[in-house]
């Protein structure tokens, strides 16, 4: 046990460190069979250390998946291990079924009955408690657990484990196994019912939905060519002000009770609802909106009232508003007319003011804001990252880094275009020589002591320098 609690306080503590050390050492080979090779040493090396220090194969692998995971090649893993995952799992459950005896669930269907709603109501019961000790309302957290109520796969390789190790009585290990095999089967068909059952089980649930929606829709009956705005912090209530002082009427959608009820006594039109579901949507005049305005950093939520507004109302324009550029294109490409990144325009306004301030005619300082935002913010996309960087470990963000290629330079004479830096998922952004900046070509020939700017995410910066380096 000593040894166990050792093992797994140091995997748990200082694996993340070496295994980002690893595999970017690893990454820097340029090797796809290389990379591959690791990743199975490094699973079946700490599945074997766990299993030496008395504990199970299954767990070391786990353990390696969730050390990965918090690499910035967790992603490039989940494809590499896709073909393998499919097989791999098939596999798995073929065992499954295989180890399961069907007669025993038509002779002993009782006891699996038993079994099943014991098993199920403990961890349903489990669930929707602990989701209501961490605040959830009782309709979310009674949702919650009937997503999660069934069993999963590591509960199968638990009892397999138990099964060898006799833990389980064998008159016993069938009839679990039925049991569980039938709470996975019977998920599909609870999670499309449970909007009906959490409103039958949870009355006040179907009661808030109900005053929700009558709320939204007695507030937007009366409006017409109106902006639905999603989210009434500072930047939806600045955007009320606004569009309040231009006549243009605005209904907004908030889920803080709180703001909610001061801003409605101030006589906002700010109402009490989910911007991503959609009736809440459509309670609030979708379709009869002249736009839909995103105001909240949350992405994942701000993609599901793209989707829904898309599939619903696509011509309503609809505007997003972002922390900075690493959505941009997810967000685009899910229906946003407009992405507004924060820090960007901050940017562009710091940049406008100053070019005022030092004699740029203001028109010329429009024109060049403009072109900034007319070109996607392309010049503007990704930044240096220095030591005292908040977001130095925001791997997954877009960054500038620079490379000053050697005079004895292998690629010297070589065009731009040929280095194919895209493939790599880099962009050059400016190329210095003897102190001027060059206009980026395809035709543009490097020379030794050129100085390249290069954008993209940092996995593939690294290799982009690499190659820029060694030739």
């Amino acid at each position: 046990l000593v040894k166990a609690t050792v093992l797994l306080t140091l995997l748990l503590t200082g694996g993340q460190k070496v295994m980002r050390w690893w595999l970017t050492q690893v990454a820097r080979r340029k090797s796809d069979e290389l990379f591959m090779l690791n990743l199975l040493l490094i699973t079946l090396g700490l599945a074997w250390l766990t299993e030496h220090a008395g504990l199970s194969l299954a767990l070391g692998a786990f353990v390696a998946g969730m050390l990965i995971a918090e690499t910035e090649y967790k992603h490039q893993v989940e494809t590499d291990i896709r073909p393998f995952h499919d097989v791999l799992l098939g596999l798995f459950f073929i065992t499954i079924g295989m180890m399961l005896d069907w007669r025993i669930l038509v002779e002993r269907w009782p006891l699996v009955l038993l079994l099943l709603t014991l098993s199920v109501g403990f961890k349903l019961a489990l669930i929707t408690g602990l989701a209501r000790l961490f605040g959830a309302p009782n309709g979310v957290a009674l949702r919650t657990g009937l997503y999660l109520a069934q069993a999963g796969e590591f509960g199968l390789v638990l009892l397999s484990l138990a099964g060898q190790h006799q833990l389980v009585p064998p008159q016993l290990f069938n009839p679990i196994l039925a049991a569980m095999v039938l709470s996975m089967l019977a998920t599909p068909f609870v999670v499309m019912r449970t909007n009906d059952i959490v409103t039958r089980v949870v009355g006040s649930d179907w009661l808030m939905q109900s005053v929700q929606m009558t709320a939204i829709a007695r507030k937007a009956i009366s409006t017409d060519q109106h902006v639905i705005i999603c989210g009434y912090g500072r930047c939806g209530q600045n955007l009320a002000r606004l569009l309040e002082a231009e006549g243009i009427p605005y209904m907004a959608l908030d889920l803080d009770p709180d703001r909610v009820r001061q801003a409605a006594a101030a006589g906002h039109s700010v109402v009490f609802g989910d911007a991503a579901r959609l009736q809440a949507l459509m309670a609030a005049g979708l379709h009869r909106a002249s736009a839909l305005v995103i105001t909240y950093l949350d992405t994942p939520s701000a993609l599901k009232v793209l989707h829904l507004a898309h599939e619903h109302a696509p011509r309503v324009p609809v505007v997003v508003r972002t922390v900075d550029d690493a959505d941009l294109e997810r967000l685009r490409d899910a229906g946003a007319t407009e992405v507004v990144p924060e820090a960007i325009e901050a940017s562009l306004m710091l940049a406008s003011h100053a070019l005022a301030l030092v004699g740029v005619p203001v028109r010329r300082v429009f024109r060049v804001v403009q072109e900034q935002r007319d070109a996607r913010y392309n010049l503007l996309r990704g930044y240096f990252h220095g030591a005292d960087d908040s977001t130095v470990d925001e791997v997954e963000h877009e960054r500038l880094a620079t490379v000053s290629l050697p005079m004895t330079t292998r690629i010297a004479g070589q065009p731009l275009s040929d280095l194919a830096l895209h493939a790599l998922g880099v962009r050059p952004v400016s190329l210095r020589r003897d102190g001027r900046n060059l206009p980026l070509t395809d035709d543009l020939v490097l020379r030794g002591g050129d100085t390249l700017v290069l954008g993209g995410k940092a996995a593939a910066l690294s290799l982009a320098e690499e190659k820029l380096l060694t030739g």
